[in-house]
């Protein structure tokens, strides 16, 4: 009999790691658990998907079911719930509509991915209350959009989801309240940054409420009543966007070691404290190299990267995952809002020493048509060590310009070497001092004698 591997979570973890694991071992039995009704689709397409950007939901999906079940021979078990983990039996508890059965493995992976906070104030049985995090809810969303049903709308929570939605809704012709709870919108960056990201709302129709906190809502049959700190809304629809906790309950729950946020804490190649049981997506704090501890930072890339590397390990092979520095981008209308490494506020809470040096260049040589200014906010040590980035401008090359800084983290770079990073120019793509090479050498001048 051959061995079993049991995937739970068919998002983008769970099915890197199934099909990982099928090339290193083509003889495994491979079930991927899935509780919902779809698997293997790119939820951070949601956004763009409810904007009309994306025309149709199908095109979000990588594969299909079918080709995971012909092609790689992945048994993939929709709307299946694990309910409990029996780590020394190596056996798994599961429901499936009303049948509950157990299953047993070899070896398993958690790929669980990230569930929506919902604050008490917003866990109010409503339809008219959403997440942008499942297909489902974003096509219910979708046909009440299409039927403009949706004339005002409550988004809250400021961070990355919440102004993509804003976005979106805005896009189809839609009243849009951003109500966020502290100071500043993408409160994961330093104040600089959001002041400019507030400001590209605001040009853009988008009612901005800071220091605003929900404390009731009620639907009352044709809107939803809304209560919070600064008076009350009255609103169509209303979208929780605080953020998301680890999937990590039933791996905790029998005996998993939890670090951050209580996501499961693993090694390099993603081994859990549990024998035979890996982890990898949105429901781990994998290790950072800047604090050098594990962090919870769920995005995308890391969740392909490690579930490639859970899924190698768990079939028999040997893969390694470094890191993350925290590497993000995010679209707010005509603005790219990227960061890696670490904003000021996080190094002063680590009690690091830092500096933030900023400075602002442009996507083109100037003399060229359709040049546009850069932010670059670079975070450094007194001594020149870098330890982070932030960037804010038009365009596409902000996100790609923030992958130097993050190449420069993860190599040890300081600003002196960061200034002589031999970099490409040419007056439609470049200047020929990038943006980014002005803040090191802003931040070079600013070093001890």
């Amino acid at each position: 009999m051959n061995d079993r591997l049991v995937v739970i979570g068919g998002g983008a973890a769970g099915m890197s790691a199934a099909s990982a694991a099928r090339r290193v071992n083509a003889q495994l039995d491979i079930v991927v658990v899935e509780a919902g009704a779809h698997a293997a689709y790119g939820l951070c397409g949601l956004p763009y998907y409810l904007a009309d950007v994306i025309a149709d939901s199908d095109e979000l999906f990588a594969y299909s079911p079918e080709f995971f079940r012909d092609k790689r021979r992945i048994d993939v078990k929709f709307n299946t719930e694990v309910t409990a983990l029996d780590a020394e039996r190596k056996v798994l508890d599961l429901r499936q509509d009303d049948r509950t059965y157990q299953l047993a493995y070899d070896s398993l992976v958690f790929a669980t991915g990230g569930a929506p906070i919902i604050p008490p104030p917003l866990a109010v049985d409503s339809d008219r209350i959403f997440t942008i995090r499942r297909l489902d809810d974003a096509t219910r969303l979708h046909r009440l959009l299409d039927d403009r049903r949706v004339k005002r709308a409550l988004i809250v929570g400021g961070g990355y989801i919440g102004l993509e939605t804003a976005e979106a809704l805005a896009a189809r012709g839609v009243e849009v309240i951003v109500a966020e709870a502290l100071p500043m919108v993408l409160p994961n960056f330093d104040a600089p940054v959001g002041e400019l990201v507030h400001a590209e709302l605001l040009r853009h129709g988008v009612d901005v409420r800071l220091g605003c906190r929900v404390e009731s809502a009620r639907d009352d049959g044709s809107h939803l009543q809304i209560t919070t700190n600064g008076g009350a809304i009255e609103v169509d629809l209303m979208i929780a966007a605080v953020g998301v906790r680890a999937g990590s309950s039933v791996a905790s729950q029998a005996g998993a070691e939890c670090g951050p946020a209580q996501a499961l804490v693993v090694d390099d190649h993603m081994r859990t404290s549990l024998p035979s049981v890996y982890a990898a997506g949105d429901c781990i704090a994998p290790h950072h190299l800047i604090l050098n501890r594990p962090a919870f930072i769920p995005l995308g890339p890391a969740a392909n990267k490690t579930g490639r590397v859970a899924g190698t390990n768990a079939a028999g092979g040997d893969a390694a995952f470094p890191g993350i520095v925290g590497t993000a981008v995010v679209k707010v209308f005509d603005l790219a809002v990227a960061r890696t490494g670490l904003t000021l506020a996080e190094a002063e809470a680590e009690g690091i020493p830092a500096i933030a040096t900023q400075a602002v260049g442009k996507t083109r040589a100037k003399y060229y048509p359709g040049t546009d200014p850069v932010t670059v906010r670079l975070i450094h040590r007194p001594d020149g060590r870098l330890l982070g980035a932030q960037m804010v401008g038009a365009g596409d090359g902000v996100a790609k310009r923030i992958d130097v800084a993050a190449i420069a983290l993860q190599a040890g770079f300081d600003i002196d070497a960061l200034l002589g990073a031999d970099l490409s120019y040419a007056p439609p793509y470049a200047p020929v001092y990038e943006p980014i090479l002005l803040a090191a050498q802003a931040a070079s001048l600013r070093r001890p004698a």
